[in-house]
């Protein structure tokens, strides 16, 4: 089954042409009793196909723990996207738990052209609270695929991510991890958790989401 028509690959070709420096998509992924990890997998192949600029690995996710261990992922389907850096692949700590679907799919591929650019639109500002990250932080961004906000947050903490070596931002589709749901109260999305200290609800203006990662560093 083809998940992109003729002029949704054509649309994303043009978009493609935005992509510097190769990256390399990782998949995590398992045959049975997986929700969406086919389909998620199906995905990155169509996108795979449509520039030579990204190059798709896809894992078994029980056959490869070290390598899941290794960028911290510990839920499948997931997705890892690197740049490749003077011969080597670099990680951005930008990472999709679930399948990127519905408004989500956008997020995917703005991710892949700003880590293959390794650069963001941030305001210079923002970038200047972002440079102050320090420590550890972990961005969690629970979505929904019909949630016409979630991708306003994703793309957010993925460009935190970018700017900065110590965060780590994930996306993560909601429904797919209803135990991880309810462990953060996610009522509604996008809810937006930041190192298990800082949590809100929507998608605020990207300095207030600065502000709210320098807050759960304090």
């Amino acid at each position: 089954m083809a998940w992109l028509s003729e002029e949704d690959k054509n649309e994303i070709k043009k978009m493609f042409e935005r992509l510097e420096n190769k990256v390399k998509v990782i998949n995590f992924t398992q045959k049975h009793e997986c929700q969406y990890c086919r389909e998620t997998r199906e995905i990155l192949e169509e996108l795979s196909q449509l520039s030579d600029k990204i190059e798709l690995e896809v894992y078994e996710f029980l056959e490869n723990e070290d390598l899941a261990k290794k960028y911290n992922v510990d839920k499948i389907p997931a997705i890892v996207l690197l740049r490749k850096e003077n011969g080597e692949y670099r990680d951005y700590g930008v990472r999709f738990f679930g399948i990127p679907s519905g408004y989500e799919f956008a997020s995917l591929l703005e991710g892949i052209i700003d880590v293959s650019r390794g650069k963001t639109d941030l305001h210079d500002d923002v970038v200047e609270i972002i440079k102050k990250v320090d420590k550890p932080v972990n961005i969690m961004v629970f979505v929904t695929p019909t949630c016409p906000y979630c991708p306003l947050a994703v793309r957010t903490a993925h460009k935190f991510a970018i700017e900065n070596e110590n965060i780590t931002a994930s996306m993560i589709e909601a429904t797919e991890f209803p135990e991880l749901s309810n462990r953060y109260s996610v009522f509604a999305v996008p809810k937006v958790v930041i190192n298990d200290k800082v949590s809100f609800e929507g998608a605020i203006p990207e300095e207030a989401f600065a502000k709210k990662v320098i807050e759960a560093i304090k």
